[in-house]
């Protein structure tokens, strides 16, 4: 209940500032009415805990070079050519700006803060709850005195609060080179808000890291858009990309900000992407579906289309990255 509380708190519209939208033109937005039949006939979802690898234990993180690991929702660790990137980190206990309530963790993170390597780069797709978590950042940045946060255009009074620096912002398209990888913050179809009055006050991406002939592409969260197309265009098709497969139940209600399994596909095809990873499933439970049904849904859809590229990972698994 106490769950179905802080969604609804955080999808109402008492205040709509819609400085930012979509490229499309429109804000996301739900009239009460909607916000109303969505509550009342919200199905309780079957929950699981997914399991979890000690793989990355058989290798020295700090040493190491060119793997990733999946963390759990929205969090990869990626080393890749000796630069170590953190997207989306998440180890709190809740997806919350509460310490008592608000969607819990199902399975805990694959590794600790304490357990990862030296990380150079955050990458922040938005500022819900569930991928901007202040109270990691802010564990990472002391860790890290030399870590750099890249974070949507509108966000950077979080940092300033908590005395967090090496903050850059970004708006759609802009870029910014560190080593020999060029970061780009790329559209993609959603919204944000951490309260009750600052809706669409800042931006909602996602992050294409590129270096010489070699690209990953990291969606945060999403609705299914032309942006994906867009994004192949202007970028080139990623070698490897993180696509967000869950979180879409009731589909009436969620689609225009989150991408069910089979839309997640069409956006893989939009990019032209090597290799895809499904991602924001298994971890938290933020809408309807049962736990396992992303990843069911998925293996169903790539089976039934013959797809062999597109999987989903066990956290803290290695996969290791081709050259």
């Amino acid at each position: 209940m106490l769950k179905s509380l802080f969604i609804l708190f955080m999808s109402l519209p008492f205040y709509i500032s819609a400085e930012y939208k979509n490229t499309n033109g429109e804000a996301i937005n739900k009239s009460i009415k909607d916000l109303i039949r969505w509550q009342r006939n919200q199905k309780k979802p079957v929950l699981a805990s997914i399991h979890i690898s000690d793989e990355w234990r058989s290798i020295d993180l700090e040493t190491s070079n060119n793997y990733l690991i999946w963390i759990g929702h929205s969090t990869f660790l990626i080393k890749k050519n000796n630069l170590t990137i953190l997207t989306d980190p998440v180890f709190s206990n809740r997806a919350s700006p509460f310490r008592r309530f608000g969607p819990k963790r199902l399975i805990p993170p694959s590794l600790t803060i304490e357990e990862l390597p030296s990380i150079d780069v955050v990458t922040i797709s938005h500022n819900h709850y569930d991928h901007l978590d202040i109270r990691s950042l802010k564990k990472l940045s002391k860790l890290n005195p030399d870590l750099i946060f890249l974070i949507p255009e509108g966000d950077i009074d979080i940092f300033n609060k908590r005395n967090i620096s090496n903050v850059k912002e970004f708006n759609w398209w802009q870029d910014m080179l560190i080593d020999e990888f060029k970061f780009t913050f790329t559209p993609v179809q959603h919204w944000s808000a951490r309260g009750l009055f600052d809706r669409n006050e800042s931006l909602w991406g996602g992050w294409y890291i590129k270096t010489n002939n070699y690209s990953m592409y990291h969606a945060g969260d999403t609705g299914y858009s032309n942006d994906f197309i867009e994004t192949n265009k202007r970028l080139g098709p990623p070698k490897y990309a993180f696509l967000p497969i869950g979180a879409y139940d009731p589909e009436w209600f969620m689609s225009a900000s989150h991408v069910n399994p089979e839309d997640s596909i069409k956006i893989m095809k939009d990019l032209q992407a090597e290799y895809s990873f499904g991602m924001h499933w298994g971890t938290f439970t933020l809408t309807a579906e049962d736990t396992l049904e992303p990843r069911e849904r998925l293996n169903d859809a790539v089976n039934a289309e013959g797809i062999d590229n597109f999987q989903t990972l066990i956290p803290g698994e290695v996969i290791f990255l081709e050259q």
